[in-house]
């Protein structure tokens, strides 16, 4: 492993988790667009940061996303308890190849419509408007208040526990702080494993209340699933609701944030959205290009050797798919380092692409469509309060998102 080191690429510094975008376009446009990469926990993952490879990548058949099988250093016990590894391993749909996927994804659909995220638009709606309410009552000294602390985090964590069907109680700050725990990458080994650990009993304990008690919930709605019989098991229950509440949660609260500091930052993209709101779902779909949520894919790994943009790979070692690197590929996007809320032609992978599409794409895109036209219009002098140079940002490999936007409201 200390060998394979000494050839990586130390890619994780803190310049990198201040801006990515720099240190990406130095990888994507190399010699060698794909290239191992050190990563915190003491391996490698090969870096695809190109468009056409991601892309090509992501719905290759080759790169398998079960790492109990295919990640041959896990498999040996070589790796530790990181903040990536939570995500890659278990029992889940997003590590799951077909036949497995199609069956778990076949039955949560069923659940997880686009009519029951619909159907969330007015309570979203309300529970902006409520959020912006305690923004302006944060405000009422004139010092700045926190975007992501009072609006970007507590939206999706209500909306999901909504979703869900998890009333007021102590597991709602569970999950919250378990959630923020996984996604960080100065976690350690024992704090990772401990945050799973918090968030699958948590959600255990609101399957086994909904099995005897089904309301009009997803939780229930999981439960009552069925395909020619079928059902999911109880391990795969809790690990769907955990997969939806990391995937739906923590790269919302991204994506709100990194949208607000897009807008901020560039005057005459604020002043078209202020002239033309029905931009906005445009703004949000440029946003998830320019500087997505998500920083990497969930890895996959060959089940054999396999050659990506030139390079070959091993077989059983992970494939670490750069979606912001995609997203500003010159060789696929127009002008790609430039913010344009007009952009028409966005053909970003900030969702996945293929069999793995994020199946809660809808409801993440709903949230933010709902709640950055109602912010902005509620706060017409809405302006930073600090430097743009001095917002701090997570520290992780996984996610993309500033840990705090102080603003003042006029």
């Amino acid at each position: 492993m200390t060998d394979q080191l000494s050839d990586s690429v130390q890619l994780f510094t803190s310049s990198y988790f201040a801006d990515p975008h720099p240190a990406l376009a130095g990888l994507r446009e190399g010699e060698r667009p794909v290239v191992p990469v050190a990563m915190p926990g003491g391996y490698r993952a090969w870096a695809v940061s190109r468009y056409a490879d991601a892309k090509a990548a992501l719905t290759d058949p080759r790169l398998s996303k079960d790492a109990d099988r295919h990640w041959t250093a896990y498999r040996e016990g070589r790796i530790p308890t990181t903040a990536e590894v939570v995500l890659t391993t278990g029992a889940t749909m997003l590590t799951a190849d077909p036949p497995d996927h199609t069956r778990l994804r076949g039955l949560i659909s069923k659940a997880f419509t686009a009519r029951r995220v619909e159907a969330l638009r007015p309570r979203i709606a309300g529970l902006t408007a409520g959020l912006l309410d305690g923004m302006e009552r944060a405000a009422a000294d004139g010092g700045p208040v926190d975007v992501v602390r009072e609006l970007a985090a507590p939206l999706p964590m209500e909306v999901i526990c909504e979703l869900f069907g998890l009333t007021d109680g102590p597991d709602r700050a569970v999950l919250r702080r378990s959630t923020e725990t996984l996604f960080s990458a100065t976690a350690g080994p024992e704090a990772a494993a401990a945050a799973r650990t918090e968030v699958y009993a948590a959600l255990g304990r609101l399957a086994e209340a909904r099995a005897a008690a089904p309301g009009d919930d997803l939780t229930s709605a999981l439960v009552r699933a069925q395909e020619a019989g079928d059902r999911l098991s109880p391990g795969e229950l809790v690990g769907t609701l955990a997969l939806l509440l990391m995937a739906g949660h923590e790269t919302t609260v991204n994506l709100i944030g990194n949208a607000v500091l897009a807008v901020l930052t560039h005057p005459a993209q604020r002043t078209l959205l202020a002239e033309r709101p029905e931009l906005w779902p445009r703004a949000v779909e440029e946003t998830l290009r320019w500087n997505g949520s998500v920083v990497m894919a969930i890895y996959r790994f060959p089940v054999e050797d396999v050659e990506i943009g030139g390079v070959r790979i091993p077989a059983g070692e992970p494939v670490m798919i750069s979606l912001p690197g995609a997203g500003r590929d010159p060789r696929r996007h127009a002008d790609p380092d430039a913010f344009d809320v007009a952009r028409e032609d966005h053909g970003h992978l900030a969702f996945g692409h293929g069999i793995h599409h994020c199946l809660g794409a809808p409801l993440a895109r709903l949230e933010a469509a709902v709640a950055l036209p109602a912010l902005f219009a509620r706060f017409p002098g809405l302006r930073l309060g600090t430097e743009p140079e001095r917002i701090q940002w997570h520290e992780s490999v996984v996610s993309r998102g500033p840990a705090a936007v102080p603003v003042r409201l006029t």
